[in-house]
């Protein structure tokens, strides 16, 4: 019980640290108007800082800690693992570029799976357990979601947000 509430605050400490560093690069909020961003125009950060060591997001659209719709672009590098997780919300998922490798269950081979290349779309419900892994080329894709979004790896060893001895 004590891990889980631990691991819970962990999740909002992160989910807030995420959506303070995103949002000042949202390019405006739904009920601002139109949003119009340009892809030269994307400014990519480190992070989220829920994820392995490697990714780049931006976020487009919407606040992650907050119960709005959002939009992010996310870039994973070559030969980048994301260990098995879930979500509390539904995700959309549409590769820009790249491809995507996911992988359903708690035990991942890191093999097999579904690609999906640019162009594809994918929605993986809520709690669904799933990893993701890149190739050689990397991926750039483009989450649709409504707050608040959050990770909860299987394995607390994997969440690169646990303190390391």
């Amino acid at each position: 019980m004590r891990h889980h509430v631990m691991l819970t605050v962990l999740a909002v400490v992160s989910a807030v640290a995420f959506a303070a560093r995103a949002s000042a690069q949202a390019a405006a909020t739904s009920s601002a108007g139109p949003i119009v961003v340009h892809a030269p125009g994307i400014s990519w950060a480190d992070g989220p800082p829920s994820l392995p060591r490697g990714a780049q997001f931006a976020l487009l659209e919407g606040n992650p800690a907050e119960a709005v719709p959002l939009t992010l672009r996310l870039k994973f590098p070559p030969n980048y693992r994301v260990p098995p997780h879930w979500h509390a919300v539904l995700e959309h998922v549409t590769v820009l570029s790249g491809t995507l490798n996911v992988g359903m269950g708690e035990q991942p081979t890191y093999s097999g799976g579904t690609a999906l290349s640019a162009s594809s779309y994918a929605v993986m419900p809520q709690k669904m357990v799933h990893y993701a892994w890149t190739g050689s080329d990397g991926v750039v894709f483009q989450l649709h979601s409504v707050g608040p979004w959050s990770i909860t790896y299987v394995n607390p060893k994997d969440d690169p947000r646990q303190a390391r001895p």
